[in-house]
């Protein structure tokens, strides 16, 4: 699902980089990463979230994917020189990914899994490949927080099998990947790591 204008004006707004700053510092102190590894971010937008990840985790490579084209082509625009052989940009679908099997160290997620019509699909999809060890790192948010009196009415998201803290986790679980328990969760989202057992 494409995320709507107010959505496209936060995900790309500086606050939203400080956030996916903070957040990217959290997942590093949670579970560290190898340096020099293959990474994924599903739903990178303009390719902010892909920058902080090369310059916290330093992997090899990242491939970043969007299913929007709109936001996929600023995004190409915008990598620096010194990106263009590390981070590779890709109109894809999170909940069929374009990759072979166990191909990534790690994918993470920065608040796009509630936007999947088949969210379930997408962690399904992410489990597939990872490596066994690999790690997802996310956040995500929780209908009391998008689905609100005021939101609801500005931001476009799934109206069915929405998710909350126990079904998130049981379908992590349910797809091979451990969830560490330094996580934090509220009424309103999670942040954390899971592992691929």
């Amino acid at each position: 699902m494409k995320v709507n204008w107010p959505e496209r004006v936060w995900v790309n707004s500086p606050v939203r980089m400080l956030v996916q700053m903070r957040e990217a510092i959290w997942f590093k102190q949670a579970r560290p990463l190898t340096p020099g590894g293959r990474c994924l971010e599903i739903g990178c937008g303009r390719g902010m979230g892909a920058k902080i990840i090369f310059r916290t985790f330093f992997p090899r490579r990242i491939d970043a994917i969007d299913i929007d084209p709109a936001m996929i082509e600023p995004a190409v625009r915008r990598r620096p020189p010194s990106f263009k052989n590390r981070i590779f940009f890709l109109v894809a679908d999170a909940q069929h990914l374009p990759y072979s099997e166990a191909c990534f160290d790690a994918v993470f997620n920065f608040g796009i899994i509630h936007h999947l019509e088949d969210w379930r699909q997408g962690i399904k999809e992410v489990s597939r490949v990872l490596v066994k060890g690999g790690a997802l790192y996310f956040e995500e948010i929780y209908p009391p927080l998008y689905a609100n009196r005021l939101f609801r009415r500005l931001l476009v998201h799934p109206t069915e099998d929405r998710f909350f803290g126990p079904d998130f986790r049981q379908a992590l679980s349910g797809t091979g990947l451990k969830l560490r328990s330094s996580y934090r969760e509220s009424r309103f989202g999670i942040l954390g790591v899971a592992e691929k057992e």
